[in-house]
């Protein structure tokens, strides 16, 4: 299966299936996942970015064992709208997965998603520096996945 848009993703999937959203950075990867009804992103796990096929591997894992229906990657879009090195380096992890597992990859636009994150937890929740380190990948991915999640709720209206 190739990348889809992700308003293609309600015909192709169960009902009652969760979503998982990915912030990739240069060092980790944050993984989110939605409940069965696809209506709340959570946080779940940092991925140190060690080799690909670690990382995918960990990925697989937790699609199996949380039945994951499909992938949502943040795809970090300049503010003007042009795609730049980073969003080809995002594309290039979505198709390398598919090369090992033929599981659907949606894209979204995670601008500002680590920005808003970050004011989040520095204003609201107080959390020291280096705590956010831990924090703000994971809470990134869930901020992109709770962005497509609204965005297919609004589609289902």
């Amino acid at each position: 299966m190739a990348v889809i848009d992700l308003t293609e993703l309600p015909a192709l999937l169960p009902r009652y299936s969760a979503l998982m959203g990915l912030d990739l950075g240069e060092k980790t990867i944050g993984v989110a996942v939605s409940d069965v009804t696809r209506m709340v992103a959570s946080p779940l796990e940092l991925i140190r970015k060690t080799k690909f096929t670690v990382e995918a591997n960990r990925l697989f894992a937790l699609i199996d064992e949380r039945q994951i229906g499909a992938v949502v990657i943040g795809l970090p879009v300049n503010m003007d709208g042009t795609e730049g090195t980073r969003c080809q380096s995002n594309r290039a992890f979505a198709r390398n997965l598919l090369r090992l597992r033929d599981v659907p990859i949606a894209f979204w636009d995670e601008r500002m998603s680590t920005m808003a994150v970050n004011r989040v937890l520095i204003e609201e929740a107080d959390v020291t520096r280096a705590r956010r380190a831990d924090l703000v990948d994971k809470m990134a991915a869930a901020w992109i996945l709770q962005g497509a999640l609204d965005r297919l709720s609004a589609l289902a209206e």
